[in-house]
């Protein structure tokens, strides 16, 4: 399959974070990749935020691709990320992700 990437979303404050947040979704489940609800390209502005958040029925992954922001793990942990790391939540975990920089954060969210 290939699946040509037609539209990037605008999110303001997502999952109650502040700021703005683009989602390219690569795939959905409406694409019915078994074990995949979700594979998004991901930027997080300046100064904005993925607000912590539950999942209750998926596990998610954020592979960071470039910059760096600080990731809150199911702990409420405030944990420094950067180009290169994998954050990953199970089941029933939460997570939220912080960009305090100047620059964006370039990441790709798996959600399955």
């Amino acid at each position: 399959m290939i699946k040509r990437v037609k539209e990037t979303s605008c999110l303001e404050n997502l999952h109650q974070g502040c700021g703005r947040v683009h989602i390219q979704k690569n795939l959905t489940e409406e694409d019915q990749v078994e074990g995949l609800a979700l594979f998004a390209t991901v930027i997080v502005e300046p100064h904005a935020s993925i607000g912590y958040h539950l999942h209750t029925k998926d596990a998610e992954a954020y592979y960071i691709l470039r910059g760096e922001g600080i990731f809150l793990n199911h702990l409420e942990e405030r944990v420094p990320v950067k180009a290169g790391d994998l954050c990953l939540i199970t089941k029933g975990q939460s997570h939220g992700l912080e960009n305090p920089h100047d620059m964006e954060i370039e990441l790709i969210a798996i959600v399955y």
